[in-house]
């Protein structure tokens, strides 16, 4: 198997990026990843002054997956997610949902004990371990590990977790996939600008996809389906990942079009993933079984 160390990692995808190494079509991998703030912040009292905001949201990798060629979909199954550290929150003046209310910086060190997120003396949280940034080269210019798009990125989508499937678009030769940013818990939203940040070796197996005209990118877990979209607003993503949705249905089922939006109004969930990143990331989530056709 595999392993690939925390200092290997890029803080934009970019299809010029050099891929530290070269894996095969169904290998599994580990990565190893720093939390969000490359583990700049030890401390409660730590000062956002010394803080290098150019390295945020790092990602491990990229990866070159052989035989991965524009046009195919990358298939990345998430086996395990193990903390290596404790978690990290920040917010503050003009961060997060209500950064116009705050007048200093809050920073909380979460310690992690028996599955367990230590929030204060009388206030503890179940984990729900997830990853933050995941994805691939964009075809186009390089964009920075802190936005979301079609390419997947800082999506932070809690559903991208132990047990699921996702499924990303391979838009230059060898996909050059990377991750990180995880975390030990995420609500959907994310409002407070982050999650509870924590560094992760996190085990994925990758495998090449031919010949699927889907839209990407997509994932699978507990025999749900859920169609991922990041765009400049709630909106916009709300219409774009719901049209997706119908795609599925469609392609999948014996359902017209007009049938297949009735069906996503009765059991389809139309959840937000995230606020707070340059694009806003919403997934459409339906049980796999209304998908009759899907194998």
């Amino acid at each position: 198997m595999t392993y690939i160390k925390k200092e290997e990692c890029v803080y934009a995808m970019d299809k010029n990026n050099q891929p530290v190494c070269t894996v095969q079509d169904g290998e599994v991998v580990t990565f190893e990843t720093f939390d969000c703030f490359t583990n700049q912040i030890t401390s409660e009292v730590s000062s956002f002054t010394t803080l290098d905001w150019d390295r945020i949201n790092p990602a491990t990798g990229p990866v070159f997956i052989e035989g991965a060629e524009p046009g195919d979909t990358l298939k990345v199954e998430i086996q395990k997610i193990e903390i290596k550290g404790n978690a990290t929150m920040v917010t503050g003046t003009d961060m997060g949902v209500i950064g116009d209310l705050l007048t200093e910086n809050t920073v909380k060190i979460l310690p992690v004990v028996d599955d367990q997120l230590i929030f204060s003396d009388d206030l503890k949280l179940p984990l729900n371990k997830m990853i933050g940034v995941i994805g691939v080269a964009p075809k186009g210019e390089p964009i920075s590990c802190g936005t979301p798009d079609s390419h997947g990125g800082n999506m932070d989508c809690k559903e991208i977790t132990e047990g699921t499937t996702l499924f990303l678009p391979v838009n230059v030769s060898g996909a050059l996939f990377s991750l990180g940013d995880c975390h030990a818990a995420m609500a959907d939203g994310e409002v407070s600008v982050c999650g509870a940040e924590v560094p992760c070796e996190v085990t994925v197996k990758l495998s090449v996809i031919k010949n699927k005209d889907w839209p990407l990118p997509f994932l699978i877990r507990d025999e749900k389906i859920s169609t991922l979209s990041s765009k400049l607003t709630v909106d916009e993503a709300c219409v774009s990942v719901t049209k997706m949705m119908v795609s599925f249905v469609e392609n999948y089922t014996d359902l017209t079009k007009g049938e297949a939006i009735h069906l996503l109004s009765l059991a389809g969930d139309l959840r937000i993933c995230q606020v707070v990143d340059p694009n806003k990331t919403v997934r459409m989530e339906l049980p796999l079984n209304y998908l009759k056709k899907w194998k």
